[in-house]
């Protein structure tokens, strides 16, 4: 750890996933997410071994899910994404993807919350865009995001990008972050990457910085 203008800089994730400063961000865990990404169950045991860590350390825990809105109320460039996911060619033919109350739109039980851990919904791709995540990290005085969830190369990029504009240090744990398909997720990580914004971990590493017992047994190394 550094100290520089009256300032503990870090250097390392172990450094900056302090359990003070630190909240883990679970990004759209949801039915109908979920059932698309690969090695589902493994994704899920080490998301797990996240959240316990955080529990068990006091981390501040918050989930956000993605929904849609009706298209009588979507607008242009609502729309022409919903056409773009769904590869229709006409506006009219665009459905709504994730009704709130839907089966696939809620959030997969082994991963559901505890103890009033909020959920916030989502329009857009960023889990900063549109709902009051800043706000409660900000009156947390927390710093360090350490990003989970699915999936990497769709909302989990953008969000890492947005936090890290906002003064966050976003910490993406790699094997904790659900993949639909290899060669975008790696073209998001090496963007990433580029930028020199963003950080990566394992989940073990955070785990550990977050002084807990470890993952499942297997869970790392497989």
């Amino acid at each position: 750890m550094q100290q520089a203008f009256g300032m503990a800089v870090p250097e390392t994730v172990r450094e900056m996933c302090r359990p003070t400063t630190s909240a883990v961000l679970v990004y759209d865990v949801q039915v109908g997410i979920l059932a698309h990404v690969q090695d589902r169950e493994r994704l899920v045991e080490r998301i797990s071994a996240v959240l316990q860590a955080a529990r068990t350390s006091g981390v501040p825990v918050l989930y956000v899910r993605h929904v849609s809105l009706s298209p009588t109320h979507m607008g242009v460039a609502a729309l022409r994404t919903a056409m773009a996911w769904q590869r229709v060619g006409e506006a009219a033919a665009v459905t709504a993807a994730f009704p709130p109350d839907a089966p696939h739109t809620q959030l997969v039980a082994e991963l559901a919350p505890v103890d009033g851990e909020p959920v916030f919904d989502k329009l857009g791709m960023s889990a900063l865009v549109g709902t009051p995540v800043e706000a409660v990290l900000r009156d947390r005085g927390v710093t360090t995001l350490v990003l989970v969830g699915a999936v990497l190369e769709i909302g989990i990029e953008p969000t890492a990008r947005h936090a890290a504009d906002l003064g966050l240090l976003p910490v993406v744990v790699e094997d904790a972050c659900g993949v639909v398909d290899t060669a975008a997720a790696q073209r998001s990580l090496a963007s990433l990457d580029y930028s020199l914004l963003s950080h990566r971990s394992s989940s073990q590493e955070v785990v550990e910085a977050l002084g807990t017992a470890g993952l499942p047994p297997g869970a790392a190394s497989a």
